[in-house]
């Protein structure tokens, strides 16, 4: 299978596995005033025992800062097919990354958590920055991140 039809079948499974099965839900990620240069976050989701299930979104086009994004680097080898596709501009201190997504219902009151790993050139890593149970009752509640993050939140 070609690398890209690769990424877009796992992205595809966590996104959209039916269009009968999946919901559109915002993701809202507000930056603190590190006063840095912008931050590579990697979005993605393990399941209840831990294991990697698909990446979501990389924020940040550059390849060669990935393996900063510590547990998501381990997560996948470093394999960037992961992101192919899901990738956009990396994220200026105190802006906001706004993306809407089409997940899969399945992802939701099932033990899923979501993940975001943080990395600024010349500061700190922050893996695991951001993790939150993916439920329809966390929706909307923003949950304050470890360094990078001001907060997050997913809306459905």
């Amino acid at each position: 299978m070609k690398p890209l039809l690769a990424a877009l079948s796992l992205t595809t499974a966590l996104t959209v596995p039916s269009l009968a099965m999946a919901r559109p839900v915002t993701l809202t990620t507000t930056l603190n005033n590190y006063g840095g240069d912008g931050a590579y976050l990697a979005l993605y989701v393990r399941d209840s025992s831990g294991k990697y299930a698909g990446s979501l979104w990389m924020a940040g086009r550059k390849s060669k800062y990935y393996q900063h994004l510590t547990d998501w680097y381990r997560a996948t080898n470093g394999d960037n097919v992961q992101v192919n596709g899901i990738t956009g501009a990396s994220i200026g201190t105190g802006r906001t990354l706004k993306i809407t997504l089409d997940l899969a219902d399945a992802l939701f009151d099932a033990g899923y958590t979501l993940h975001i790993d943080a990395a600024v050139e010349n500061m700190r890593e922050s893996p695991n920055e951001v993790a939150v149970a993916l439920t329809t009752a966390g929706a909307g509640k923003p949950v304050k991140g470890r360094r990078y993050v001001a907060n997050f939140s997913y809306g459905m």
